[in-house]
């Protein structure tokens, strides 16, 4: 209960903060979220709707990364864990699988799909961060610059818009 209300509450401050960027207010430019100990940025114009793990029907022949299918709000999506995908090792059970939030593209970016974050870090602007570097070399297409805070913690922006159409991202099939 406690992890729907904090959902709430950051979808709350979120749409405060998208109306602020309508009206011409200094706003915060990603969603941050952490995946198997990683940190990540996604650009709040390409992150869609947030929601506390509904549970998954899972897809026999199916990369491992790619959990399954659920209903958000009516619309079928399927379910990808970030970590996994991203080649990070993640053992899942039920418990910690209870503690993660998904993370909706974007209507805009016709993709029904969700990513499995961990944690919800909240939101981020260019003001949050002492100095940026480009993706490491070789990194994926989808691979943003590098943000570091003022506690020395580094976080991967990810292009969703690029990550929906990356052909890995596309070939779920195992």
């Amino acid at each position: 209960m406690a992890n729907r209300e904090a959902l709430r509450e950051l979808q709350t401050r979120l749409a405060g903060r998208l109306q602020a960027a309508g009206e011409g207010v200094s706003v915060s430019s990603w969603l941050a979220v952490e995946s198997a100990g990683q940190r990540y940025l996604m650009p709040l114009g390409q992150s869609g709707e947030i929601f506390a793990w509904p549970g998954v029907q899972s897809v026999p022949y199916t990369q491992k990364w790619f959990l399954g299918v659920a209903n958000l709000r009516g619309t079928l999506v399927g379910v990808v864990d970030l970590a996994a995908l991203l080649g990070q090792p993640s053992v899942r059970s039920e418990q910690s699988l209870s503690e993660t939030s998904l993370l909706a593209f974007n209507a805009a970016l016709e993709v029904n799909a969700a990513l499995l974050v961990d944690r919800l870090s909240g939101l981020r602007g260019l003001d949050a961060f002492l100095s940026s570097e480009p993706a490491p070399q070789g990194a994926p297409s989808y691979y943003g610059s590098i943000y570091v805070d003022s506690q020395g913690q580094r976080w991967q922006e990810l292009n969703l818009q690029t990550l929906s159409q990356h052909p890995t991202f596309l070939g779920i099939g195992a």
